[in-house]
């Protein structure tokens, strides 16, 4: 095997290592904590914390292997989606502690990484090439328009 396919082997596995347990230990985190994070005391809300990073985690990994020449996309993506699964842990664990402005904060920073994530796959032309193109779309329609009245 050579090493560039070793590096993306060693890409996916780590993907699927972060995810799965991940997942779990969002979905199920008595389960999870049952089985194999046995650290005492419990508690569901870090379990749940767990379970966010490491889908993140392998978010990354898992981005990295599809855009391989792009670590803002892989770190925005990861960062993106773990912090969805982090407010949303927020939300559920309301009632288990935290402050009133984390489902807000965390959710402001997530829409952050999001749209770099976005910028990152449109970064040929980016926000404003977006904007141009929806311009030009409707300036061509209105030229259009003015052909056929003439």
């Amino acid at each position: 095997m050579n090493r560039k396919v070793a590096v993306q082997v060693f890409a996916a596995v780590a993907a699927l290592f972060f995810i799965g347990p991940g997942l779990w230990a969002f979905f199920g985190p008595e389960g999870f904590y049952d089985e194999l994070a046995t650290f005492e005391p419990y508690n569901e809300h870090f379990i749940h914390d767990i379970g966010a990073f490491q889908i993140g985690i392998g978010v990354a990994f898992a981005v990295a292997l599809w855009r391989r020449n792009d670590a803002l996309l892989a770190a925005f993506a990861g960062g993106a989606v773990g912090g969805a699964f982090h407010t949303v842990a927020h939300f559920m664990d309301h009632d288990l502690g935290g402050k009133d402005s984390d489902v807000f904060v965390f959710g402001v920073m997530t829409v952050v990484m999001a749209a770099g994530a976005w910028l990152r796959l449109e970064k040929k032309n980016g926000l404003f090439g977006f904007l141009r193109s929806i311009h030009c779309l409707s300036s061509s329609r209105a030229g259009e328009r003015d052909n056929r009245k003439s």
